[in-house]
């Protein structure tokens, strides 16, 4: 069978991702200022989680160039798997930075460093939340129209900064307001640790299980069988299996058609079911379809 070429997307993933680079410059100087002039540790740690941002940015603005390369004899299958393995970085890069920063925070706490922050730092906290849940939104969208992983990835890496910056600007707010909790800054970047980690651990883990093969979801899996049963002259499918490579779906299965048919026939067949599974939407990019004729021998 022949194999659709994946559509490169590497302009488009390098457009969304460089917006987000620029956001992420921007907060992280700003969190860091904000966070070192306003006296809060949790703010700086928030800002180190933002500049932690600009690697995995670059990682997806570089790695676009490679995993949208056309297959070669070394790769028949095509670069995607780049894709998941950049995912599966951003995940560990996150988990990193959030480690990173729970232990500075609980050695500050156990030392019984004091931290009085300022309003510049609560004003800054709550700018980060509002940018970083719209970059979220925005990058997702874009994600799921090019169907990339990475760059969904990178979105949720986001949605975490946004998440971490509100025990932030809650712990700010406290130590404001209630001066005599001197340790609610630390604790705030503790929590902030907690959401980071959590995060990494969400972007990592479905990559590392499509390094591995992955198939497709039961629900998905379920779709294509019926998109190949719902072919004229498919009696019934056996042998079908999926697996993914990067964000792109291969699907193989075996077609039991009438005895009868003819060897063109059949093969037209064969073209046609591979056809439908591709505009299923589920991001099939080849289907290898065997045909099998009937026998009621086996039947009975």
């Amino acid at each position: 069978m022949t194999r659709i070429a994946k559509k490169d997307d590497s302009a488009e993933v390098r457009r969304v991702t460089w917006v987000g680079l620029g956001w992420n410059v921007a907060l992280s100087v700003g969190k860091f200022f904000a966070g070192y002039f306003g006296g809060s540790q949790a703010l700086i740690a928030d800002a180190i989680h933002s500049a932690s941002d600009f690697i995995t940015d670059i990682a997806i603005i570089v790695g676009a160039r490679f995993w949208n390369s056309p297959p070669d004899a070394n790769h028949p299958y095509g670069h995607r798997r780049f894709e998941t393995l950049i995912s599966v970085g951003i995940g560990l890069a996150v988990c990193a930075v959030g480690l990173g920063l729970g232990y500075n925070a609980v050695v500050a706490l156990t030392n019984g460093e004091q931290s009085h922050p300022e309003w510049i730092a609560a004003i800054m906290a709550a700018v980060s939340i509002i940018v970083k849940e719209a970059l979220f939104r925005y990058t997702r969208a874009k994600g799921r129209d090019i169907r990339s992983e990475a760059v969904e990835a990178n979105a949720w890496h986001h949605r975490s900064d946004a998440y971490s910056s509100i025990p932030v600007l809650i712990a700010v707010l406290f130590g404001i307001l209630c001066p005599t909790l001197w340790f609610a800054d630390s604790v705030g970047a503790i929590i902030v640790s907690v959401f980071i980690l959590h995060s990494g651990f969400e972007i990592a883990w479905p990559g590392i299980h499509r390094v591995a093969d992955e198939g497709a979801s039961a629900e998905v899996a379920q779709k294509l069988r019926e998109v190949a049963l719902a072919c004229p002259n498919v009696i019934s499918i056996h042998g079908f299996r999926t697996r993914y490579v990067g964000s792109d779906l291969h699907v193989d299965l075996h077609v039991v058609v009438p005895a009868d048919m003819t060897l063109l026939a059949a093969h037209d067949l064969a073209e046609e079911v591979e056809r439908r599974m591709i505009e299923a939407g589920e991001n099939v990019v080849d289907a290898l379809v065997h045909i099998d004729p009937y026998d009621e021998r086996k039947v009975k």
